[in-house]
């Protein structure tokens, strides 16, 4: 193993006040690699504290914009810059291909890069009124913000939650999932490096529910939290703060349509189309799970499908030749494997592979009602069926619970902004996939979560809006 990995809280690096330990495992040889603190509800408690001292008595929410983005703008230099650390991190925690990880870790800088200027260069309403009055409005910090991160994108999707808040002025708890721990504790390293004061972000390591991270919920101190991962816990967030009435942010699970129109760049199709189920071992919430061609292109689309999923390269993630890693943890594995053994349909590539590993796998005709159609299998696993009509595949896509995201390929821009409306998703990609723009709204609908994020809909969570009404004339 290759050392030991601390809570940060208040500006130091700490074991758990108990003085456990867990072993963070490397999926592709499945041997713990490094050693993290274990917290439990205490370890959350004394971070809230320091976030709350840092917040109520500490320099960074009375810091000016510019200020504040100038350390903000240090830290992402200093991501950068350990570029190559954080994302063997992220490949030895979770087994990404380390070619994606580096990718990811260009993404949380320029993550934080965004928000920094963001916060900077946003504007108040003025409001004259006809009174003899004038109105105007402030955007204030919040307060403390609890951030409970996802294990599938560990650097990047903290740093898309913190980086709003802390340039807003709000100070941080950051609890990253137990099974991808490491990139946290380097990433509050590089925060101290940079200059942030002493408990503006703290990291607390441990498991969710009766532990470190269901205490962060449950904190009356904690004034935000924002939470990305599957949609039971969400739901269980959710009854946790609202005995506060904490505010909340949840992005969580998807199933994501991929519809196919039989006047679509097929090429271009094929390649989004495996992009979005079999990139990071399909462990995104937006892949598009159900895939929907129409019948007059159906049987040409799954031919080239089918060679794209064979000829992706599987392997150790470290090797920057490899596209496809082993799943995250051996219980996830376990999981996966459960839709791949003996799966309904027919299975036209996949199945199992080595170790912890699924290989890329294309079922076909499988009924309606099986589970592979409705749950969200979080793994290269995807459901293929053909369609008529417009309007078939559009009921298709919206008959599911969750509304993440959804994707749809065709040349007819008439059908494109038609359908784009038609699907109920919070984002929909057009003959592209898992492109992202820092200024538009992401979230979902229904079990996919609750509110946004992004641009001004980050500005609106993490900040109170305050009217100033002031007299400007005589009574």
């Amino acid at each position: 193993m290759t050392g030991f990995y601390g809570h940060v809280i208040d500006g130091e690096e700490t074991g758990s006040l108990d003085g456990r330990r867990m072993p963070s495992v490397d999926p592709w040889t499945r041997e713990p690699w490094a050693e993290v603190a274990l917290g439990g509800a205490d370890d959350a408690a004394r971070a809230v504290a320091a976030a709350r001292r840092a917040f109520d008595e500490g320099p960074w929410p009375r810091m000016g914009f510019a200020e504040r983005g100038r350390l903000l703008h240090r830290l992402a230099d200093l991501v950068e810059e350990h570029r190559a650390e954080l994302s063997l991190a992220d490949t030895r925690d979770m087994g990404k291909p380390v070619a994606q990880s580096g990718h990811d870790v260009l993404r949380a800088a320029a993550n934080l890069r965004f928000f920094a200027d963001h916060a900077r260069l946003s504007t108040g309403q003025a409001l004259p009124m006809d009174s003899g009055h004038h109105a105007y409005t402030r955007y204030e910090p919040a307060g403390v913000a609890a951030a409970i991160a996802p294990w599938n994108f560990p650097l990047m999707l903290e740093s898309w939650k913190i980086a709003p808040a802390l340039a807003w002025g709000n100070t941080v708890v950051l609890k990253p999932a137990e099974d991808t721990p490491i990139s946290a504790t380097l990433l509050a390293r590089l925060a101290l490096e940079a200059g942030l004061p002493p408990g503006v972000l703290n990291v607390v390591h441990g498991y969710g529910p009766d532990s470190a991270g269901q205490a962060l919920t449950e904190d009356p101190r904690v004034d935000r939290v924002t939470f990305t991962g599957e949609s039971v816990t969400g739901r269980a967030i959710t009854r946790a703060a609202a005995a506060n009435l904490t505010p909340v942010s949840l992005e969580l699970g998807g199933k994501g349509a991929n519809l196919v129109f039989a006047d679509a760049d097929l090429d271009n199709a094929v390649h989004w189309s495996a992009e979005a189920i079999f990139r990071n071992a399909g462990q995104v919430c937006l892949a598009g799970s159900r895939l929907y061609v129409e019948r007059a292109v159906y049987g040409e689309f799954l031919d080239r499908f089918v060679k794209k999923a064979e000829s992706l390269r599987t392997g150790d993630p470290k090797d920057p030749a490899t596209e496809l890693g082993p799943l995250a943890s051996e219980s996830h594995f376990a999981k996966v494997r459960s839709y791949v053994e003996n799966a309904p349909g027919t299975m036209l590539t996949g199945g199992l592979g080595d170790g912890w590993s699924v290989r890329p796998t294309v079922l076909a005709d499988v009924d309606p009602s099986a589970r592979h159609w409705r749950e969200e299998i979080f793994g290269p696993v995807v459901v293929v069926q053909p369609f008529d009509t417009e309007a078939e595949a559009v009921t298709a896509a919206n008959a599911t619970r969750y509304g993440l995201n959804a994707m749809l390929f065709t040349e007819n821009v008439n059908r494109a902004h038609r359908v784009s409306a038609a699907l109920r998703a919070g984002t929909v990609w057009l003959n592209c996939f898992f492109i992202r723009d820092l200024r538009a709204p992401f979230g979902g609908v229904g079990d996919s979560g609750i509110g946004r994020e992004g641009g001004d809909f980050s500005r609106e969570f993490f900040t109170e809006p305050k009217a100033v009404v002031m007299q400007i004339t005589d009574a």
